[in-house]
């Protein structure tokens, strides 16, 4: 049986597959035995994991050389089978801890952990459930292999230093540690040293990731729809230090404590709240997205930011971050 990542482990066909002693593979896994005669990439972490590799499969164009960037960012792994791909392609695969808990085999040359927070815990149960998924990552891999990750994560297997990263054009301290991860990863797996500085210098970021919209009367909209829990969007608010935000906040939160968001807000960061969870975020409360970009915008000066960085998941009114991203793009370009 080949399982989703949506899938549950409880769900009661997976339950009655293993009890029966069928295998359950998830859909990574079984990409992994029909690609894994080539080198494997795998990024996980609670945050940046898209970010990364996209990251790095610049590095590889910038470089010229075969690859695919797959997993959670978008396309399937298990969807390159039997597609024209070199045999020497680097497969760079996005892997949340949905994907990695149903690995059986899966040994990539390169794994690398950007962080670790809590997240996913209504799926896992606990916080070292979900960090044991994220690690499985690491559990196969051989005494040749590379594991990248932060030195305060134990029992990630072997450790090797980021490199400092010269210029990089991705705002904030946090997407500095990305680009390092990646660079790390990149120059581990001999991609030249030229093509991923030049991968630094260009590389503009993703969809709904402190994508800079537009800026309209000095005022800047940024979209970070995919800030949804509290620890990305308190990265977010740190890659604006030194101006005058307007933090867009809302959607549904689940059980995360809010404390640690109030207490981060200084006297330059005005929240506004929208959607489920307004009356628990900080800020004005509206009913919508729609009504607190207006009353952000309303309020903002020349210099300041209208940043949409909701910490919380967006099933409340959208089907996923990025309808409620696009929702934001389309009202500021309109």
């Amino acid at each position: 049986m080949v399982k989703s990542p949506g899938v549950p482990r409880e769900a009661p066909v997976i339950a009655q597959a293993r009890a029966r002693g069928l295998p359950v593979l998830g859909e990574l896994e079984l990409a992994w035995r029909l690609l894994g005669e080539r080198p494997w990439i795998v990024v996980t972490g609670t945050n940046g994991k898209t970010t990364t590799v996209e990251l790095l499969g610049a590095m590889y164009r910038a470089a010229e050389l075969p690859h695919a960037v797959v997993g959670n960012v978008g396309t399937a792994a298990s969807a390159l089978a039997g597609a024209p791909l070199a045999p020497d392609a680097t497969i760079i695969a996005e892997a949340s801890s949905f994907q990695l808990e149903d690995t059986v085999a899966l040994a990539p040359e390169v794994a690398v952990l950007l962080n670790l927070a809590p997240d996913h815990l209504d799926r896992h149960g606990s916080f070292e459930d979900y960090r044991a998924a994220k690690l499985r990552a690491f559990e196969r891999q051989g005494p040749e292999d590379v594991a990248i990750a932060p030195i305060d994560v134990p029992g990630a297997g072997r450790r090797i230093t980021p490199p400092e990263v010269g210029e990089v054009r991705l705002r904030g301290p946090h997407n500095r540690e990305n680009a390092s991860a990646a660079a790390a990863a990149a120059l581990a797996r001999g991609v030249p040293e030229e093509a991923v500085r030049e991968a630094l210098r260009t590389f503009a970021g993703v969809p709904h990731r402190l994508e800079e919209v537009a800026e309209r009367d000095g005022v800047l909209y940024v979209n970070d729809s995919k800030a949804t829990n509290v620890d990305s969007t308190l990265v977010a608010l740190r890659a604006f230090a030194g101006r005058r935000v307007h933090v867009l906040l809302g959607g549904r939160g689940g059980d995360q404590d809010y404390a640690r968001l109030e207490a981060a807000l200084t006297e330059q960061m005005t929240p506004y709240a929208f959607g489920e969870d307004s009356a628990r975020l900080p800020g004005e409360r509206f009913a919508t997205l729609s009504e607190a970009l207006s009353a952000a915008r309303a309020a903002a000066r020349p210099g300041d930011v209208v940043l949409l960085s909701p910490a919380c998941k967006s099933f409340d009114q959208y089907r996923d971050f990025e309808a409620r991203g696009d929702a934001f793009r389309q009202e500021v370009l309109a």
